[in-house]
């Protein structure tokens, strides 16, 4: 069922998705507090203990016949799949830039994000761009292109979690499903795997659960960390228009920039002062684009209103 845009912002929505963004700010503390614990185990905790939190919440809403539905559809399962596997490599890109010293990297992409998506949009579904945004998508590509010169790669981070979160989105959009459903149908189909890994760990004496209390809570906690942001994230989403989401996401990659460079102590020098400017002036140039749009649709709703008759 497709979902009109929102006319107006609702307080609600903005308490949801400022708590998403927030949330997701801080999960690079979280993450760093397990450094020294694997990705792929990590991120095998945070597959097996989200999922109780997304099914009690199914529950609670009484939407458990939407996953019985969807296991028997087979192309509705296929796409949930793929949704699943991207989803749990961006993850895996997260979890280990975190923990490698790469949160500059991991900021990088998250900032690039909304770019690639509207160019995705552009190129994949017809979507029309103004000239501005192509000016916003072709000044983000010139920042890519003078870290990759001055590192003599591409920054393989910030790429990775540009691509594997943008189809992740892209793809999400065709699947038939409400977030929370889908959110659910993810994760259980990650679990298997997730378990028969968690499982060979542990044979191979190689797991740190059940090994020292500390890690063990972190590694539960991975569940609440995971699910909670996204599932506010879904219902904010709803709730406010489209341009204030295009905006207000900027709000993690922040965070996550001002955690790496204070806290982290990442160094941030060289083509990183060059090219991350020039990625805040892109998307300072594609958020006028997105609150033009805006008043456009406001103004044109207007008038059809005022033209209505009595």
């Amino acid at each position: 069922m497709s979902q009109q845009p929102q006319a107006t912002d609702s307080p609600k929505g903005y308490a949801f998705a400022l708590g998403a963004y927030l949330l997701w700010g801080m999960l690079p503390l979280y993450m760093k507090a397990m450094a020294h614990i694997p990705p792929s185990e990590v991120i095998a905790h945070r597959v097996i203990w989200s999922l109780p939190i997304a099914a009690g919440v199914l529950l609670y809403q009484r939407r458990t016949s939407d996953i019985r539905a969807a296991i028997a559809r087979p192309r509705l399962l296929a796409m949930a799949a793929l949704t699943a596997a991207l989803i749990s490599v961006n993850w895996l890109i997260y979890v280990w830039s975190i923990a490698n010293g790469h949160a500059l990297e991991a900021a990088l992409g998250y900032y690039i994000n909304p770019l690639f998506s509207v160019c995705l949009a552009a190129l994949l579904l017809g979507e029309r761009l103004s000239r501005m945004q192509w000016v916003a998508i072709a000044i983000a590509a010139a920042a890519v292109v003078i870290l990759t010169f001055e590192a003599g790669r591409l920054p393989a981070v910030a790429v990775g979690l540009t691509l594997s979160w943008g189809f992740y989105a892209f793809f999400k959009r065709s699947l038939p499903l409400g977030p929370n459903q889908g959110f659910t149908l993810e994760v259980m189909l990650l679990t298997l795997p997730a378990v028969a890994y968690l499982v060979w760990l542990h044979s191979q004496g190689q797991s740190h659960f059940g090994k020292d209390w500390r890690d063990t809570l972190l590694l539960i906690g991975c569940g609440p960390v995971t699910a909670i942001p996204l599932m506010f994230y879904a219902n904010g989403a709803k709730l406010l228009r489209l341009s204030t989401i295009g905006i207000l996401q900027y709000i993690t990659p922040t965070m996550v920039f001002l955690i790496a460079v204070w806290l982290f102590g990442e160094p941030f020098e060289g083509a990183k002062r060059i090219a991350f400017p020039m990625i805040w002036a892109a998307l300072a140039i594609y958020s006028v684009t997105l609150i033009q749009s805006a008043r456009n649709r406001r103004r044109a709703l207007h008038n059809e209103t005022a033209l209505r008759p009595e």
